[in-house]
């Protein structure tokens, strides 16, 4: 048997610790959802995540990453890892700063900040206004500790470590569920024979676990640093070349992780103005649905390939660069598109069991999410084809597509909030079909740049095909099958997703060859 390549194994290895970190995402989600049903207490939370999340994002979290860890490869592969580490503690230094300088200016402001009619809940009450206030100043702590942690994930990525890394999202999925468990419930919540301790500090009890979550986020990724010899340069030297070569390249990211960022945070403000309990939450729901195949199939390849295809570059080895970046997304798309089809087929009796909403919220729930997961192709695309130009060192391409599809998702949004109000969240999540629109666009600029395209119309129109007879299969089944909905579904899923597995295996198989 042929052994799998580094760049297979760690796309394996990411999307296993990626699927582990979603089954505790929805765990978490299912122990909050249950406690806060679709409350103006869990809208709160869910708004109040957006600034510090904004933040985090821009300073140190995948702004940085991205467009660093070409840079550190370049400099292990040709100045060794001393002084990659001397490039990320510079680096390190100069995030932190400005992460703890917003933080604060944001605690300060947040009245304004939340209240102002371009602000982030607008359309909320005094009341839930002020909780979000609370909630977004408490959040901010934990953002300080991400600052270091997202970049600690970057340095170590670019030294082909995955494995710490990937662990690090499903620690921070486990601190909120202690939040969830221990510190958010009034009375003390029971598994099985055991009573666990409980703090009744509500729904501010989900944010002390979210940062007791980012605790454990950096902490399990110290290892790595003892093993790769890393070294804390402490020091603010702006004139540092490499420093400022880092800032160059990192600027452009910046604005891009801004433009989608600020979509987030679009989004929610136009919902706050539906007036429509759980709008937020539903829109948070089904965004965190999609993202469980986009995660296993999107960012865990294209995660694993950022630093080959920088190697590539950096050697000019555009044959390979093309080749490998072909197959990697024959893979995503084949299987992505039915992927969607499929888990929309059989999701409705799956959140019913799950959250226990009533009828109307189990509606809301669902429709938001398979108009989201009509997005996914979208997002499997933009995850890699951003890398391809990050790896390229080209950053300004991805920040032109975020700015196109931001001004559609804006206006999408500004529209149907004006004139079709009644169709509710659904109608925001629809505005997310922008992404397909920039996916298509940064296709064809990247095709442009290399001597070989990448040619996608084969995976799509198997994906097409195998989605069409894989979803009406697992519909089918669901619906007509005897016994419980909610096993019915998942047998349903099950056969549709082998059906769509053997339809596309072609170019399935092709992630074993990356």
């Amino acid at each position: 048997m042929k052994k799998l390549s580094h760049l297979t194994r760690s796309s394996l290895l990411l999307g296993f610790f990626f699927l582990l970190d979603k089954v505790l995402a929805f765990g978490r989600s299912i122990i909050i959802t249950r406690q806060f049903q679709l409350s103006p207490e869990l809208d709160a939370f869910n708004v109040a995540n957006n600034l510090p999340d904004l933040l985090f994002a821009l300073i140190s979290g995948g702004a940085i990453a991205m467009a660093f860890i070409p840079l550190l490869s370049a400099y292990l592969t040709t100045k060794g890892r001393a002084a990659a580490w001397d490039l990320f503690s510079r680096v390190a230094n100069v995030a932190f700063l400005a992460t703890a300088l917003f933080a604060v200016l944001i605690a300060i402001f947040a009245d304004q900040i939340v209240r102002a009619r371009v602000g982030i809940a607008p359309g909320f009450g005094p009341q839930q206004q002020q909780l979000v206030v609370e909630l977004m100043r408490l959040n901010l702590f934990g953002t300080l500790i991400f600052s270091i942690s997202g970049l600690v994930m970057a340095g170590l990525q670019a030294n082909q470590h995955f494995l710490f890394p990937a662990m690090a999202p499903m620690l921070y999925n486990i601190g909120m569920i202690i939040g969830a468990l221990v510190f958010s419930p009034s009375i003390p919540y029971r598994l099985g024979p055991i009573s666990l301790p409980s703090l009744g500090l509500g729904v501010h009890g989900l944010v002390y676990g979210v940062i007791l979550g980012a605790l454990l986020h950096l902490c399990v990724q110290i290892p790595g640093l003892v093993m790769y010899q890393f070294r804390w340069t402490p020091t603010l030297d702006l004139r540092d070349s490499g420093l400022l070569t880092a800032l160059k390249l990192i600027a452009p990211r910046l604005l891009t992780m801004f433009g989608i960022q600020l979509m987030f945070i679009a989004r929610d403000n136009l919902a706050s103005r539906l007036d429509q309990v759980g709008a937020v939450t539903s829109l948070t729901l089904g965004w965190m649905i999609m993202q469980v195949p986009e995660t296993l199939l999107g960012t865990a390849i294209a995660t694993a390939l950022l630093p080959s295809l920088a190697e590539y570059a950096a050697q000019k080895d555009w044959s390979k660069f093309s080749g490998t970046l072909e197959k990697a997304m024959r893979v995503m798309l084949a299987l992505a598109i039915p992927a969607a089809a499929v888990m929309a087929a059989g999701l409705r009796p799956l959140l019913q069991v799950a959250f226990h909403f009533d009828e109307a919220g189990t509606n809301l729930v669902v429709l938001t999410s398979r108009i989201y997961l009509l997005t996914l192709v979208g997002y499997v695309m933009q995850e890699t084809l951003a890398r391809s130009f990050y790896a390229r060192q080209e950053p300004l391409i991805p920040l032109y597509g975020v700015l196109i599809r931001m001004g559609i998702y804006i206006s999408i949004g500004l529209v149907g909030t004006t004139y079709f109000r009644a169709l509710g969240a659904p109608l925001i999540a629809a505005a997310e079909l922008s992404l397909l629109v920039e996916a298509v666009l940064m296709l064809t600029w990247l095709n442009q740049r290399l001597a070989t395209p990448v040619r996608l119309w084969q995976p799509v129109g198997k994906g097409l095909v195998a989605a069409v007879l894989s979803g009406c299969l697992a519909y089918g089944l669901a619906v007509y099958l005897p016994g419980p909905g909610y096993l019915t579904a998942l047998i349903g899923m099950g056969v549709g997703g082998a059906l769509a597995i053997v339809m596309v295996w072609t170019e399935a198989r092709l992630l074993f060859r990356l």
